[in-house]
């Protein structure tokens, strides 16, 4: 009995110092568990808030709508979080696009919480119904942003936080046409022939994706970009560089595989923010495994047959029961330090 009072307690002083404020001289992020859609939240230093998307309405499907949001999966697990980390309000959220994994929670959470500026690629496509209930979620979310201030970026430019620096680097179909700092003048002999096609040809290549270059940490963060976009990114030339945290595209689905991509980014930890059967592809899991210096953490173990998943300790839920995190807290000499919101347990990465 006193060994199990040891090992609880010790748990609990791991998990202690997430609640607490972070320095002023980190950064934090983290990746809620919304069932393979998406919702991250950034605390730049300073304690300036930036949640990037918002995961799924209601019972949390392709096919459920906005309704209660004290009984809103997502809505609930992201204020959760918020509540952990000390957050009272989001003082940006950026959609990256309108399909309901990514936007569908968003109704629902700005009842919980106050949302004072949204950040988006403008108004869905005419062909965005290829999935059916995209244009249902783009007009409730528009709703919800008429009460905001709105911004549109393209890619180029730079959102107005402060603590770091972040570029808009792909936006209703766009991307760069300039390298951003870091990147590599030089042809990326990585690259193949076209690159991968996207499995969406619609609302996922319109992603809006950023770079965030806080000091010497970089994290790449790209939504659902998919097909000649993200190819676009690294080929023929590179237009990243070298990153030290890349949240694979699209839930680390089959057509994120591209080694090009892999080749120019090169992360030191790769995040998969997939669910038990969505993203987390053989393909791409095989990928990420043969790059050198790459630690792939995944918010699921994958239950896709054939996938190759990470090891366990790499894994905030190891079944479809639990809705743990996955937490980075970045120093601007580019050391970090990743949290596993299941086991407690940290593992450091040291500066270049």
């Amino acid at each position: 009995m006193k060994l199990l009072l040891l090992s609880v307690g010790l748990m609990v002083a791991s998990l202690a110092p997430v609640a607490q404020d972070s320095s002023n001289r980190t950064l934090d992020i983290y990746f809620i568990d919304v069932e393979g859609g998406q919702s991250t939240l950034l605390i730049l230093p300073g304690r300036q808030t930036l949640l990037v998307d918002a995961g799924y309405p209601s019972t949390g499907t392709f096919d459920s709508r906005p309704g209660d949001p004290t009984e809103a999966r997502d809505a609930r697990r992201i204020l959760e979080v918020t509540k952990l980390a000390g957050v009272s309000r989001i003082d940006y959220l950026l959609v990256t696009h309108y399909h309901a994994d990514h936007v569908g929670g968003v109704p629902e959470l700005a009842q919980l919480i106050p949302i004072d500026t949204f950040i988006d690629h403008g108004r869905v496509s005419e062909d965005a119904e290829r999935v059916v209930g995209t244009t249902a979620m783009y007009q409730a979310y528009a709703t919800v942003r008429a009460k905001g201030r709105h911004l549109e970026p393209k890619p180029g430019d730079r959102l107005p936080l402060s603590g770091a620096e972040i570029t808009v680097i792909s936006s209703a179909g766009a991307t760069i046409a300039t390298s951003v700092g870091g990147a590599s003048p030089s042809r990326n002999v990585a690259c193949t022939p076209s690159g991968i096609p996207a499995q969406e040809p619609t609302e996922n290549p319109r992603s809006l994706g950023f770079l965030l270059q806080f000091g010497a940490f970089r994290f790449l963060d790209v939504g659902d970009l998919t097909g000649p976009p993200l190819f676009s990114l690294a080929c023929p030339f590179d237009h990243i560089g070298p990153v030290d945290v890349y949240l694979v595209a699209h839930h680390g689905g089959a057509d994120a595989a591209d080694p090009s991509v892999y080749a120019t980014v090169t992360p030191r930890v790769a995040i998969l923010n997939n669910g038990p059967i969505k993203g987390g592809a053989p393909e791409t899991l095989k990928a990420l495994r043969a790059l050198r210096g790459t630690d792939t953490w995944q918010l699921h173990r994958s239950e896709i047959t054939g996938s190759q998943n990470s090891a366990a300790d790499q894994i905030a839920n190891l079944g479809d029961t639990t809705s743990n995190w996955i937490r980075i807290r970045a120093s601007a000499d580019g050391s970090f330090v990743v949290l596993n919101g299941r086991t407690g347990a940290a593992r450091r990465y040291p500066p270049h």
